[in-house]
């Protein structure tokens, strides 16, 4: 059995001096004052005095070790005890060789794969308690806002390509009533039948039910519309042939 400690750090690091003490302010009055949490680093040490870590690097693993509280890059703020593992030193240096491929440093991420982070896995390994909530409530919080941007981002596009597609059928869809039209128009000039003909027998049609017929029904059917078409043509011509005697 051995201890698993985890420090934890102001992140003092900016460069700027203003900065560093504005991200003091902040952790002063959200983590001591009302206990909500801050903008910490953190490491964990087990079996020696070294503290294990993880931080951004181009190339290779970004797991790092320092002593324990003397991480010359942040400020040390407090320690804090997770519990006992039963694992060995041996089974504890598997554990991090294989952190360390799973973890390289140019992964590194504020929000998303931060130290903080990387210590909870360790610790889940270890078999301890994960790190406090208010240690990296901050990083959360940021997850769930670029989750919900992501989440209404993707509605949108679903939306908009649904509304394109929609827009894309109604035009085709009008488009071939169109064409149809033109065509059907086309037909009755060539045949010289009258418009009228057409919608007073559809109407007929429509009235009747439309019930089906049998062969010779629509024999009689065709006679008799080529008997009226015939008589119709022959007073269209009479008409015209009065108007030019007039």
């Amino acid at each position: 059995m051995t201890e698993v400690i985890l420090h934890v750090y102001d992140v003092t690091n900016s460069g700027s001096d203003k900065t560093n003490n504005t991200i003091m302010q902040i952790n002063k009055i959200f983590k001591d004052g009302i206990g909500v949490g801050g903008i910490f680093h953190s490491a964990v040490q087990i079996y020696g005095d070294d503290e294990w870590s993880f931080g951004y690097c181009e190339q290779g693993t970004g797991i790092f070790s320092c002593p324990s509280t003397k991480n010359p890059m942040y400020t040390f703020r407090e320690s804090i005890k997770l519990g006992e593992t039963t694992l060995s030193i041996f089974k504890v240096d598997q554990i991090l060789r294989e952190l360390s491929r799973e973890w390289p440093g140019h992964s590194y991420d504020l929000l998303s794969k931060n130290c903080n982070h990387f210590c909870d896995d360790f610790c889940e390994s270890l078999g301890v308690l994960k790190l406090p909530g208010w240690v990296n409530r901050f990083a959360h919080a940021g997850d769930s806002a670029v989750e919900i941007a992501e989440s209404t981002a993707y509605r949108f596009r679903q939306a908009k390509t649904e509304i394109v597609t929609a827009s894309r059928v109604a035009y085709q869809f009008l488009a071939g009533v169109a064409s149809n039209n033109s065509l059907l128009n086309a037909e009755s000039e060539n045949r010289g039948r009258s418009p009228r003909f057409q919608a007073s027998w559809f109407k007929n049609l429509i009235s009747s039910g439309a019930k089906p017929s049998t062969s010779s029904e629509m024999e009689n059917q065709d006679e008799e519309m080529t008997q009226q078409q015939q008589r119709l043509d022959a007073e269209a011509l009479l008409r015209q042939n009065s108007r030019r005697i007039i």
